[in-house]
C-alpha cells in the first residue's frame, strides 16, 4: 500500500482526555446547577401549598336481624372483590355524587374551585386563538374539573377499604370535602338500595293484581268442571261415587255373611234331626216360643212320671200315658226344629237375592267410576294449576308486605360505611421542595456532564487511533467458519489490520508555513487516515487530494535533518493497475456500483480484497451484498449453485453475515454453476437494485470462472494478483480478456493492501 492508503481501522476513547475536559468545565457545571436550583427554589416559593386529607370507606354487605326478612339469610362477607371495589370507586367519582358535594359545601363560591384564581395561561390563549379552547361553558363544569384534579380515589392494597384523598390550599376545606364525598356516597348507596326495593314493590303489586285474576279464573274452572262432570266431593274430601262404591261393597259383604250364617244354621239343624240327636241346644231352636212351651211341658211330664214311677210299674196305664205324651212332645219339638231350619234357609235365600242386587249395583257404579276417573285426572290438573297460582300469589303478597314496610321505614342498610373521617392536615402535600430540588440538581448535573462528554467525542478530542500490524508479505488468511454465518467460508469475519512502518519525524523548523499547523504537529496522524476518512474530507477528486497530501508531507519534512525512509523495492509499471485507495474511494463515493473480482493465482486473493472493500463501505453506512460465484467450496447451506439448478428460490440463498452487517450469497451445495441458467444474472441485477455496493467473486480465471456469465452486466472488472511478481503474468491474462471482448479490465495487487 502507498502512503496515501489508509492504515487506521479503529479508535478508542481516551478516558484521561474526557476527565480532563470535565475538570475544565466543572466550575461552569456547578455554577449552572446552582443557578437552576435557585430558580427552581424561587418558583417553588411562589407556588401555592396544597394540603391533603383522606377519608376511608369500607365496602361490605350489611344486614340486621331486626330489619331482615324472615326467610332472608345473612350475607356472607367474602374476600375483596376487585370488580365490586372498582365499581364503588367509579360511583364515588361520578358526576351526581360530586354535584351533591358541591351543593353541600357551596364550592361554586370558592375562588379556588370556580376558576377565579387560575390567572393568565399562555397555552389557554393560544388554544383560543386556534379556536380549540377547552374552557368549560358553565361554572359547574369548572368546579367539577377542578374537583376532579384535586381528588384521588384509590383502593388500599387488596382490601375493601377505599380512600378518598382531596387536596386544597385550605386544610379544613380539604377535610370537609373528603368527608362530604364519603357521606354523599353512603347516602347515594342507601337511596339506590331503597330505590331497588321500591321498584320491586311496584313490580310485586302489578304481579299480585294479575295473579288474583289468574287464581280466580283457575278456581272457577275447577268448580265448573266438577259441576259439569258430577264430581261432587263428600265428607273427608271423598267423591260421592267413591263413597257409594264403598257403601255397596260393605253391604254386599254383610249380606254374604248373613246368608252364609243362616244357611249354616239350617244345615246344622237338619243334620241333628237326621241323626236323631236333640236340637234343644241350638240357639235358633231354643229361641223359638213354641219350642220353649213344648220344652216346659216336657219337663213337667218328666217330673210327674218320675213321681209315679215310684209307686207304679212301667206298664201302668198312667205311666204309659205319660210316656205317650212325652213322645208327642218330642215329635212336636222336632217339627218345630224343622220349621226353624226352613226359616233359616228362607232367610239365606233372601240374603242371597240382596247380594245379587248389590253386586249388580256395584258393577253399574264401576262403569260410572271408569268414566269419572278420566274426569278426575283433568280435575287434578286444574286443581294443581289453581294451587300453583294461589301459592305464588301468597308468596308475592308476603314479599310485597315486607318490601313496602322497608320502603316506608327506610330500613334498608347500604353496603358501604364511613370508617375513617378526614382531619385537617398540618403539613403541605405539595410541592415537595426537597424532592424537586434534588431531581432538578441531578438532571442538571447529568445533562451537563453528558453534553460535555458528547461534545468531546463528537469533536474527536477524546478519541485516540488504534493501529494494527500487517505482515511483510501477503498471506492467505484462513476463513473462520461461524456456526450462524451463511457464507463464512467466503469472507472471514475479522479484517486484516495493517499499519504503516513507523517513520521518525525530526523537529520541525520554526520557519515552517503557518497555513500547515496540522502537518507540523501530527504529520503521521494525518497520513494514517483510511480511505473512508479521506473520502469524507475530499471535495471532489480523491486522487488529487491524495497527491496533495503526499506533496505536503514532502514539504513538511526538513531537507537536511530528515531521515529518508527505506527505498521501496523496484516495481515494473504495469498498464491497467489500480490502487486499493482509488478502488475504495470509487466504491464509497458511488462511482463503482457492481464490482467483479477475478483471481490470478491459487490463494484466491480477491476474498481478502473484497473483505477490506466491504469494511470500508460499511464504515460509511453503505449497504453491501457479497456474491460467491467462484470459490467452489461446497457448504451446508444453499447458495448460487443451487439457485442455478432451480433447487431453491431467490429468498432462500440471501443470508446475513456473521456480524449481520451485510448480505451474503454462498456458493451452495452444488459442484458447479449452471451457465445456461439466467437465474444468477437475475439475482445480481436484483441485488443491484436493492444494495448500494455489490461485489461478485468470480474465482480464478480458468475454465470454471463465472466471469463470462456476469460480464454483460456492465460491472467493473478487476483482476486480483497476490503480489507484485504476479502482476506481469496477470497483465497477459488482462490482455487476453480485453481481446475476448471485455471493454475494460484492471489489475489490483494484494501487496498494495498490505503495504
Amino acid at each position: 500500500m502507498t502512503l496515501d492508503a489508509p492504515s487506521m481501522r479503529d479508535a478508542r476513547i481516551d478516558i484521561a482526555a474526557v476527565m480532563g475536559a470535565l475538570g475544565r468545565k466543572l466550575p461552569r457545571i456547578i455554577l449552572v446547577t446552582l443557578v437552576l436550583l435557585a430558580a427552581t427554589f424561587v418558583v417553588l416559593m411562589f407556588m401555592p401549598k396544597l394540603y391533603e386529607s383522606s377519608a376511608s370507606i369500607l365496602v361490605e354487605p350489611r344486614s340486621n336481624a331486626f330489619v331482615r326478612a324472615s326467610n332472608e339469610q345473612m350475607p356472607s362477607a367474602g374476600g375483596a372483590d376487585t370488580g365490586v371495589v372498582s365499581s364503588q370507586i367509579e360511583l364515588i367519582k361520578s358526576r351526581d355524587t360530586l354535584l351533591r358535594v358541591i351543593d353541600e359545601l357551596d364550592l361554586r363560591s370558592k375562588a379556588e374551585f370556580n376558576g377565579s384564581q387560575s390567572g393568565f395561561s399562555p397555552m389557554g390563549v393560544l388554544m383560543q386563538l386556534l379556536g380549540r379552547s377547552n374552557r368549560p361553558v358553565s361554572i359547574d363544569e369548572t368546579v367539577l374539573n377542578t374537583l376532579y384534579d384535586r381528588m384521588t380515589v384509590v383502593q388500599e392494597r387488596d382490601s375493601r377499604i377505599i380512600s378518598v384523598l382531596v387536596r386544597s390550599t385550605d386544610p379544613q376545606l380539604a377535610a370537609d370535602i373528603a368527608n362530604a364525598v364519603a357521606r354523599a356516597h353512603v347516602v347515594r348507596r342507601a337511596q339506590l338500595s331503597l330505590s331497588d326495593t321500591a321498584d320491586a314493590s311496584g313490580w310485586l303489586n302489578e304481579e299480585i293484581a294479575r295473579l288474583r285474576i289468574s287464581v280466580e279464573q283457575a278456581e272457577s274452572a275447577v268448580a265448573q268442571f266438577k259441576v259439569d262432570n258430577d264430581l261432587y266431593v263428600g265428607a273427608n274430601s271423598t267423591s260421592l261415587l267413591d263413597q257409594q262404591l264403598s257403601t255397596i261393597s260393605t253391604q254386599i259383604a254383610t249380606a254374604q255373611e248373613r246368608k252364609n250364617t243362616a244357611l249354616g244354621r239350617a244345615a246344622l239343624i237338619r243334620d241333628l234331626l237326621l241323626s236323631g240327636q236333640p236340637i234343644d241346644g241350638v240357639t235358633d231352636v231354643r229361641a223359638s216360643a213354641v219350642v220353649q212351651q213344648l220344652s216346659q211341658e216336657k219337663v213337667r211330664l218328666q217330673g210327674e212320671r218320675a213321681q209315679l214311677s215310684a209307686t207304679l210299674l212301667p206298664n201302668h196305664p198312667t205311666i204309659r200315658a205319660i210316656d205317650s205324651q212325652l213322645r208327642e212332645l218330642e215329635t212336636q219339638i222336632r217339627q218345630e226344629g224343622m220349621r226353624v231350619a226352613e226359616t233359616l234357609e228362607a232367610e239365606g235365600k233372601v240374603e242371597g237375592n240382596l247380594e245379587a242386587t248389590l253386586t249388580a249395583d256395584l258393577d253399574r257404579l264401576k262403569q260410572t267410576a271408569s268414566t269419572a276417573t278420566r274426569d278426575t285426572v283433568a280435575l287434578d290438573g286444574l286443581e294443581r294449576e289453581a294451587k300453583a297460582q294461589r301459592d305464588l300469589l301468597e308468596a308475592y303478597l308476603l314479599r310485597y308486605t315486607e318490601a313496602s314496610s322497608r320502603v316506608d321505614t327506610n330500613s334498608t342498610l347500604p353496603d358501604v360505611r364511613v370508617v375513617t373521617e378526614a382531619a385537617p392536615s398540618v403539613v403541605p402535600a405539595s410541592p415537595k421542595t426537597a424532592l424537586i430540588l434534588a431531581a432538578v440538581g441531578f438532571v442538571a448535573l447529568a445533562g451537563q456532564v453528558g453534553v460535555a462528554i458528547f461534545s468531546e467525542l463528537l469533536s474527536g478530542r477524546a478519541l485516540r487511533p488504534v493501529h494494527g500490524f500487517a505482515p511483510a508479505a501477503p498471506v492467505a488468511v484462513a476463513d473462520p467458519v461461524e456456526p450462524v454465518a451463511p457464507v463464512a467460508s467466503v469472507v472471514p469475519a475479522a479484517a486484516v489490520e495493517t499499519q504503516l512502518p513507523v517513520v521518525e519525524t525530526p523537529p520541525q523548523p520554526e520557519a515552517a508555513s503557518e497555513d500547515e499547523p496540522s502537518l507540523r504537529t501530527e504529520p503521521q496522524s494525518l497520513l494514517s487516515r483510511d480511505a473512508s476518512d479521506v473520502a469524507d474530507i475530499a471535495s471532489s477528486d480523491t486522487r488529487a487530494l491524495l497527491k496533495e497530501l503526499t506533496e505536503r508531507r514532502e514539504r513538511a519534512a526538513p531537507p537536511e535533518e530528515a531521515v529518508p525512509p527505506p527505498p521501496a523495492p523496484p516495481r515494473q509499471s504495469v498498464p491497467g493497475m489500480v490502487r486499493y485507495a482509488d478502488l475504495a474511494a470509487d466504491l464509497v463515493l458511488g462511482r463503482t456500483h457492481l464490482l467483479l473480482l477475478a483471481d490470478y493465482g491459487r490463494d484466491l486473493p480477491s476474498e481478502t480484497l473484497a473483505r477490506e472493500l466491504i469494511n470500508d463501505a460499511l464504515s460509511k453506512g453503505l449497504s453491501v451484498a457479497l456474491v460467491d460465484a467462484g470459490s467452489g467450496r461446497v457448504g451446508p447451506i444453499p447458495g448460487l449453485s443451487d439457485l442455478s439448478a432451480g433447487a431453491v428460490s431467490f429468498g432462500d440463498i440471501v443470508q446475513k453475515s456473521a456480524s449481520s452487517s451485510f448480505a451474503e450469497i454462498a456458493w451452495g451445495q452444488g459442484d458447479a454453476i449452471d451457465r445456461n441458467s439466467a437465474r444468477p444474472i437475475t439475482l445480481v441485477e436484483a441485488l443491484g437494485d436493492i444494495y448500494e455496493v455489490v461485489v461478485v467473486l468470480t474465482g480464478r480465471v480458468a475454465g470454471r470462472s463465472s466471469l463470462p456469465l456476469f460480464a454483460d452486466l456492465g460491472g467493473r472488472v478487476v483482476l486480483v494478483a497476490a503480489n507484485s511478481e504476479e502482476t506481469d503474468e496477470a497483465n497477459d491474462i488482462r490482455r487476453q480478456l480485453l481481446d475476448a471482448g471485455l471493454p475494460k479490465v484492471e489489475i489490483a495487487a494484494l501487496a498494495d493492501l498490505a503495504a
